[in-house]
């Protein structure tokens, strides 16, 4: 029997066992900590001990390394299904927009806007596709083709293009069946989960299944909307686009009918509040 007393940095223990006469077999690799007592009893086999010293960083990377997701757990697409399941919340930096990975959850409007199976419309500076997760019976989102991250990056010179993109949402609400029965908004969310800049169209029945949470409803019903025609006239005046401090806190608010402010405690009773307007 061999003691073996390790007092420096962790070690990696390797043992080759000869099995058969030129025959070397790795049985075993081990890390071994600071202060630890290795016993090896081998009666039947010779052996070989190799003793390999690591660094702390190696260390702590093979431990980083065994805690990395399974592909099946990363998140994809939408704006609105990501408020279902939010993502953990990072810390921004200055060079998030340029950095973000094309595989991310965040950019899955960018491979929608290219999928010709969700287009139903598109010209030369923008494209208008379906939700995926509508909010409403009727739900597109126009992006421009144009790499625009977000609110933030708009300048005054994107202003004609957001009066195209205005213009493109107004065409796809007249050609709508119930144009005539239901009203439409069209708008921006101020703090949307979702890169690449869009317009949501929305109609304002809200009835769909996809519709699930608070979340969901005071994203569409309070001025975490922000109305298309208020973006552009921003863009004018000031050059950009500013978020009221505290926007994000809309989101908490009480469930309160868009139409006759009636508070609701729970999504069911709201929707079945609102097939009563719908019907009127």
């Amino acid at each position: 029997m061999w003691t073996v007393w390790l007092w420096a940095k962790a070690i990696r223990l390797s043992v080759l066992t000869t099995y058969k006469p030129h025959v070397t077999h790795l049985y075993n690799q081990v890390t071994i900590k600071p202060g630890q007592r290795l016993y090896m009893v081998n009666q039947l086999y010779p052996y070989t001990v190799k003793f390999t010293e690591e660094t702390p960083r190696s260390a702590a990377e093979g431990i980083k390394a065994s805690k990395r997701p399974h592909p099946e757990n990363v998140m994809s697409h939408s704006d609105h299904h990501s408020m279902d399941s939010p993502p953990p919340k990072k810390t921004p930096t200055p060079s998030s927009d340029k950095s973000e990975s094309a595989g991310h959850w965040s950019q899955g409007l960018k491979a929608s806007m290219q999928d010709p199976k969700m287009q139903v419309y598109k010209d030369d500076r923008v494209v208008v596709i379906k939700d995926k997760y509508p909010k409403a019976r009727y739900h597109w989102l126009v992006l421009p083709w144009d790499s625009i991250s977000s609110l933030k990056v708009l300048r005054s010179e994107h202003c004609d293009l957001l009066k195209h993109m205005q213009k493109v949402g107004e065409k796809m609400v007249q050609q709508s069946p119930d144009a005539q029965k239901l009203r439409f908004r069209l708008g921006y969310h101020a703090i949307p989960s979702m890169s690449h800049v869009h317009l949501h169209v929305i109609s304002q029945d809200f009835d769909s299944p996809c519709l699930k949470n608070k979340k969901h409803w005071n994203s569409f019903t309070t001025e975490y909307f922000i109305e298309s025609q208020d973006v552009i006239a921003m863009l004018e005046a000031d050059g950009k686009v500013t978020v009221k401090e505290g926007t994000s806190e809309l989101l908490k608010l009480p469930l309160r009918c868009h139409v006759c402010r009636k508070e609701h405690p729970t999504i069911p009773k709201l929707k079945e509040h609102l097939l009563s307007h719908l019907s009127s």
